[in-house]
């Protein structure tokens, strides 16, 4: 954050000791053989969201001193609608995939800040700031994870870096900005440790906002859909079943002190999972 963005908020630096805290821990994380031992510093930074928010700001912290004021903030605003209930459903033929960033719809800003966390997201950048963009009775859904609440999806975000060391977009394009859709087309480059191999697959994202923040400075995600084919999901069989005890047990397997300030979104209202067959059956995508 610059010096112009720091001065402008009024940034103020909190600690429980006065100045800064650093928190030091051992984190054992363990998947596709790979175990992570890290130290991990932690500043908060007082700064207004919702209301007047600040783009690059930290956190500030409620009045209890134990969490951020963004979660608790984002929980208020949230409609209380589930995720379930407002899942976008599209087919995407193989030819549209590739992202054309000459064709981007242009964002109004307070969209273009959530569409930037989402990618820094993705970057295996996270933070409670980031990972607030979500409304606590979320849903993410892609290839790997079904994650129907905010806790389940903090540990996806804050569990990547555990498996990627880097990530960085290659492409971006906005295909459509309705009033509660967002939809862009991209593609990612995905570096892994041990090896200098990467991958780097295209992927249509599509983002439902909650009807009560999506003209706000922070609108809040209420489904997360990311779709690497053209097939949109059954949610159903061996498959299904896999995503859904992923995104269950990432949460017990981590003992990241920033994942645990979103734990009581765990026990945020959910419905049950629509099923749809094969997963072919879904409306043909109109995007370019």
């Amino acid at each position: 954050m610059g010096g112009a963005d720091r001065a402008s908020c009024d940034a103020i630096i909190i600690d429980i000791r006065q100045t800064r805290r650093r928190v030091s821990y051992r984190e054992r994380f363990t998947s596709c053989f790979t175990i992570i031992d890290f130290s991990l510093p932690i500043t908060f930074i007082q700064s207004n969201y919702l209301i007047d928010y600040c783009p690059g700001s930290s956190r500030k912290m409620s009045t209890n001193g134990e969490i951020p004021e963004i979660i608790l903030r984002t929980r208020s605003a949230a409609s209380g609608v589930t995720g379930e209930s407002v899942e976008p459903r599209q087919i995407l033929q193989d030819e549209e995939r590739a992202p054309d960033p000459s064709k981007s719809i242009p964002l109004p800003p307070n969209r273009q800040r959530l569409v930037d966390d989402i990618m820094a997201l993705y970057a295996c950048e996270p933070t409670i700031e980031r990972v607030s963009r979500y409304a606590p009775a979320c849903v993410y859904d892609d290839q790997f994870v079904y994650a129907n609440d905010r806790y389940k999806m903090a540990a996806q975000w804050y569990g990547l870096p555990k498996l990627f060391p880097k990530s960085e977009c290659m492409g971006l394009q906005i295909v459509r900005n309705d009033p509660t859709l967002i939809q862009w087309k991209y593609q990612q480059r995905w570096y892994f440790y041990g090896t200098s191999k990467t991958v780097e697959p295209y992927a249509f994202v599509s983002l439902v906002l909650d009807e009560a923040t999506k003209d706000s400075d922070f609108p809040l995600v209420l489904y997360h859909k990311d779709q690497g084919n053209h097939k949109d999901y059954s949610h159903q069989g061996i498959g299904f079943w896999f995503k859904k005890v992923q995104a269950d047990n990432v949460p017990k397997l981590m003992s990241n002190p920033e994942m645990e300030l979103f734990k009581g979104d765990a026990n945020a209202a959910k419905e049950a999972v629509k099923t749809y067959g094969s997963g072919t059956n879904a409306p043909k995508s109109e995007v370019a």
